[in-house]
């Protein structure tokens, strides 16, 4: 493999990566708010994020082994500041994804605990991404890395201003005459 082809698939695996990361952060914010739109089934949107989030994997670590990155932070020669924080924003999904996996042994509220690591994780590897990239301030990485942070702005705003959705608190529809039912007082 070239230098040239291992740069490429680098710089590409990590553009994928900022991208499929931002919609799985994104969906994520839909799934805590229990998002509903019409002829979208709220299934689908756990279902989503957590397949987003398998492929996300895949690039992201297809770009970690192509840039051949060094397991401890701020050890390497290259960018030694950036490429630390691609480390640790790695290290974090890391331990998102083995608490996932093992979420029933740990419950659900370590769980949830460590899966709020997403708001750093997310910021830290974009960070990196720029500080990193020699390709990172042109136009097309620019607007890239700009619509992302934008997504993903837009969805944490509008989770914090919907607030914490009570599941109990909501209107229920029967099940036999797909009528809403007020909440009894």
């Amino acid at each position: 493999m070239t230098d040239q082809l291992l740069w490429y698939t680098t710089r590409a695996a990590g553009a994928v990566s900022l991208v499929l990361l931002s919609a799985v952060v994104i969906l994520g914010v839909l799934s805590a708010l229990r998002f509903k739109a019409a002829g979208w089934p709220a299934f689908l949107t756990t279902g989503l994020h957590r397949n987003v989030a398998l492929v996300t994997l895949v690039f992201l670590a297809l770009h970690i082994v192509t840039a051949v990155v060094d397991i401890v932070p701020f050890s390497s020669y290259y960018r030694t500041f950036w490429l630390g924080l691609g480390t640790i924003a790695a290290e974090l999904v890391a331990a998102i994804v083995v608490t996932s996996l093992l979420r029933g042994l740990i419950g659900h509220a370590a769980w949830r605990v460590i899966h709020w690591l997403t708001y750093a994780s997310w910021p830290i590897g974009v960070v990196h991404g720029l500080g990193t990239g020699t390709d990172a301030w042109s136009a097309w990485f620019f607007a890239l890395t700009c619509a992302c942070v934008a997504a993903v702005s837009f969805a944490v705003v509008y989770r914090l201003v919907a607030g914490p959705r009570d599941p109990l608190a909501e209107p229920r529809a029967s099940f036999r005459s797909g009528v809403e039912r007020k909440p009894e007082p």
